[in-house]
């Protein structure tokens, strides 16, 4: 109970610590006369995966990988099935395909580049420095993309940084305290989270791998439900699709990249044969959904849900049907 109740709390604190970074850094970015596409593009993206970030280089060096692994993993599956799916049940979701091709296109690339990694084995240093360069060169394209004209895309990526642009603290000392508390309860979080998550794993007797899809994953995915929700909320479906889209990246090639240049990443055999496909799966029907800009009634985003809490449920299943091993 202890552990859980660490884990528990370090989650809260990542989803406290994102949230104050998030807010001082768009501020700062407003402050200093930074467009709201690239805070969209950029601040919003990575605010809402910092949690993510920090986790699994804590998780890394800490000597718990599969906590890194699960939860980028788990937390793009909680992203497209658990995200889409609440906020579609709570408003039905219609997307302007030309909107999000690009960065659709993105997500589906770095989805295959992952799963390639993931079959090498483990995932080095080089393997990160690869998908580090990856997101690097996509944000620089991307930027010079969207200041070439007020496409569909750089439209979208304008409302996303439209969507925190009330309520932000509105003194330079506001923003840089809202930076620090947040840096500094993201670290904190971290750790609580891991040192907790580590210790349920090991004495439940299961993977670290499956803790980080399931429960570090879904507490990690919070900012990004909070976010979804109230893009959802405002009717603004493409922005709501927009930020799963961009965190989906992030977590791809941001989080991997950070976390296996910090340590190398292992795959377990449960992952390499069940959890890579699962991923591959749901990502080729979320994008189906997307391109075809077909409307996401409430009905399936409750399958959606039901999608989600099956599949975490699986890994739960004693002597189940999951294959395991290193």
């Amino acid at each position: 109970m202890t552990n859980l109740l660490m884990t528990i709390s370090g989650l809260a604190l990542l989803l406290f610590g994102g949230e104050a970074l998030i807010r001082g850094a768009v501020g700062l970015a407003r402050r200093a006369g930074i467009s709201p596409f690239i805070v969209g593009l950029t601040i919003i993206g990575f605010g809402t995966s910092a949690p993510e970030v920090v986790v699994s280089v804590d998780a890394a060096l800490s000597g718990s990988p599969g906590i890194a692994v699960g939860n980028v993993i788990g937390s793009n599956i909680a992203n497209m099935l658990l995200i889409i799916g609440a906020a579609a049940v709570f408003v039905p979701l219609a997307v302007h395909p030309d909107a999000l091709k690009r960065d659709g296109t993105m997500m589906a690339f770095a989805t295959i580049l992952f799963i390639g990694i993931a079959l090498s084995g483990t995932a080095t240093w080089y393997h990160g420095a690869i998908a580090i360069v990856v997101l690097i060169s996509y944000l620089a394209y991307s930027i010079w993309s969207d200041r070439q004209g007020n496409d569909a895309t750089a439209q979208l990526h304008s409302d996303e940084g439209d969507q925190l642009q009330s309520g932000l603290p509105d003194k330079m000392w506001a923003m840089l305290l809202a930076l620090v508390i947040g840096l500094g309860a993201l670290v904190a979080g971290s750790r609580m989270a891991v040192i907790g998550a580590s210790a349920i794993a090991r004495e439940a007797g299961i993977s670290e791998e499956v803790i980080g899809i399931t429960l570090v994953a879904f507490g990690t995915s919070l900012p990004e439900l909070a976010t979804a929700m109230v893009a959802a909320a405002r009717k603004q479906a493409d922005v709501c699709i927009g930020n799963v889209i961009g965190s989906n990246i992030f977590n791809l090639l941001g989080i991997t990249g950070a976390a296996a240049i910090a340590a190398p990443l292992p795959f377990s055999t449960e992952v390499m044969t069940f959890d890579i496909w699962v991923l591959l799966a749901v990502t080729v029907l979320f994008l189906w959904f997307m391109l075809t800009g077909r409307r996401i009634q409430r009905w399936e985003g409750a399958v959606l849900l039901v999608l989600y809490f099956s599949y975490i449920s699986l890994h739960f299943i004693p002597d189940g049907i999951l294959p395991t091993g290193a």
